[in-house]
């Protein structure tokens, strides 16, 4: 179940009603689906896709993507820093990030255009929309592994438009635990 971490409130939810109520609040369509179907870990993107079938037509149909991949990400993916770095800085796409977690961790930062910035912490089985336009940036937890479906509208995928606000900076890029505070700089 996603875990929601609202820094500047000092506040955090676990509870499904209390996760999902908020990220509908703020936008985000927020699905848990159980049970994740049984598929072995090194298990080929076409075997993954094949076992979701059903949930990812579902999401086709309801959202208008067209096609549909698998990234796999762990901490020997080639040209892994350069990856992150294109997703852990405050930007938005001219369509939804769809992504359904298989496999590992990693952490939404979202900065609705009124409100505080909430940090959403994803794990297998979670399903999470980003809409449009919504500015947000990503990054992996410290295990550095996530695999997910990614769900697009354009064939082409999406293109990341980076807002330049520097908020990004403010905010610790790593999941949760004792230690998550926001780093202590102004906003821009």
């Amino acid at each position: 179940m996603a875990t929601i971490r609202i820094p500047d409130e000092n506040r955090t939810l676990t509870e499904p009603a209390a996760v999902r109520g908020y990220l509908g609040s703020i936008g985000i369509e927020y699905e848990r689906w159980e049970p994740v179907h049984s598929v072995a870990p090194p298990a080929p993107a076409e075997e993954i896709l094949a076992a979701y079938a059903a949930e990812i037509e579902r999401l086709k149909a309801s959202g208008g993507y067209v096609t549909a991949d698998v990234i796999d990400i762990h901490p020997h993916t080639p040209g892994l820093e350069a990856m992150l770095n294109k997703f852990n800085s405050e930007h938005w796409h001219e369509e939804d990030e769809v992504r359904f977690i298989i496999e590992g961790r990693g952490i939404f930062h979202v900065r609705p255009r009124s409100g505080p910035v909430v940090a959403i912490e994803v794990e297998a089985g979670d399903l999470i929309r980003v809409p449009r336009g919504t500015w947000h940036w990503f990054d992996l937890c410290p295990d550095r592994r996530i695999r997910a479906i990614r769900l697009f509208q354009d064939p082409g995928g999406w293109t990341p438009h980076y807002t330049g606000s520097g908020v990004d900076k403010n905010y610790q890029p790593v999941c949760f635990g004792p230690t998550y505070f926001p780093r202590q700089a102004t906003l821009s």
